[in-house]
């Protein structure tokens, strides 16, 4: 991983449904690109290029007018919902160049998330956001953790989540140990809605959970079956199942949706939703969405739901995670010569997914010389 890459060509969360009151201007930069994005009075959110096509300015400082149209704050043009400026108060009476207009972004709002392609528009129809049906089904509960700001690029955090074996030591005492790092991999891959996955899947029976685990899922020793999907560069979805010895039931399904575990008190766990959202090479938007049956109810806290209680104390494992990513990142500084890194056994799924992302890059730069040479 010698060179540093944001996909652009690819469906990102710009944030969570509730983050688009109506009528509220935000800005953002996905994937280089300044953008701003709004609910309208009718309900759908809109983004186009965060920059007046005058001078620049940020049309997210500016404000929107009772006809729907956005006012920029620095010269007063004003774009509708086209993108296309229908009003220049220096110009009242003369027409108004077709270049006065600023770049739509496709938008898709699905399962409480919303997406944004920020690269070719013509290509957003060759694959669909990935599904999370947990969230917002009344029968799961779901909080969120973030958004955390991530200074290292997003393929680093996703290698982390791809590969457990660092639960030790970099999160020895509350979610991992040395026992976790033995535990076999197995590798699925496959393509899904135009997205190209990797999955890894880990077995084991009679494990003796670490202190957070056992305060989430009640159980001291488990029979566990625990998943992680890179199911496009935009989010990393993980599923946990546990239950003691010889009660773990086999099913298939937690790559797309695992259906509601079992509430009888047995069989325990959860779905962690993990949003990558780049902002450049360097830099990107964690979020995490944990997902639990709405009655699980935590051994720790037993007045809370389980989702609740991960939702708390996980931000003391994610900031293990922040410190290892961006120091990571730093030795990016740094010329290769001389240096190469070995691969283990279990960094498997972390090629694929780097083959992944560079066939992406690929054919994203094939498609702008291709559509240079024809201009």
């Amino acid at each position: 991983m010698t060179e540093q890459f944001i996909v652009k060509d690819c469906w990102y969360v710009a944030g969570l449904s509730d983050d688009f009151p109506a009528e509220k201007l935000t800005g953002h930069v996905i994937a280089e690109r300044p953008i701003v994005m709004w609910r309208t009075k009718d309900g759908d959110i809109v983004a186009y290029d965060d920059r007046c096509s005058h001078k620049r300015f940020p049309l997210s400082k500016g404000r929107l007018m009772p006809d729907g149209t956005l006012e920029c704050a620095y010269h007063g043009m004003r774009y509708d919902m086209s993108g296309k400026c229908v009003m220049i108060p220096s110009h009242p009476t003369g027409p108004i160049s077709p270049q006065a207009q600023v770049r739509p972004f496709p938008v898709i709002e699905q399962d409480g998330l919303v997406w944004i392609w920020p690269g070719n528009p013509e290509r957003s129809e060759t694959s669909k956001p990935p599904r999370v049906p947990e969230v917002g089904d009344s029968t799961w509960k779901t909080v969120r953790v973030g958004p955390m700001d991530v200074s290292a690029n997003y393929l680093l955090l996703i290698e982390n989540l791809l590969d457990i074996t660092h639960f030790y030591p970099l999160h020895d005492g509350n979610i991992g140990d040395i026992a976790n790092s033995r535990i076999p991999i197995e590798l699925e891959e496959g393509e899904c809605d135009g997205n190209k996955y990797v999955m890894t899947i880990r077995k084991t029976s009679n494990y003796v959970q670490p202190p957070y685990l056992v305060d989430w899922f009640h159980f001291d020793t488990v029979d566990r079956h625990h998943t992680h999907c890179l199911m496009s560069p935009g989010l990393t979805r993980v599923v946990m199942r546990n239950a003691p010895p010889g009660e773990l039931k086999e099913r298939e399904g937690d790559r797309e949706f695992p259906g509601s575990m079992e509430v009888d008190g047995i069989e325990r766990g959860y779905v962690l939703i993990h949003t990558h959202t780049p902002v450049d090479s360097r830099r990107h938007i964690w979020r995490v969405l944990v997902n639990c049956p709405a009655q699980h109810m935590s051994k720790g806290d037993p007045g809370k739901p389980t989702a609740t209680r991960v939702a708390e104390m996980f931000p003391e494992v994610a900031a293990e995670d922040l410190w290892a990513v961006a120091e990571q990142q730093k030795m990016f500084e740094y010329p290769d010569e001389g240096y190469s890194e070995v691969f283990l056994k279990p960094d498997l799924a972390l090629r694929r997914a780097r083959k992944i992302f560079h066939d992406l890059h690929a054919a994203e730069v094939s498609a702008v010389g291709a559509q240079a040479a024809a201009e």
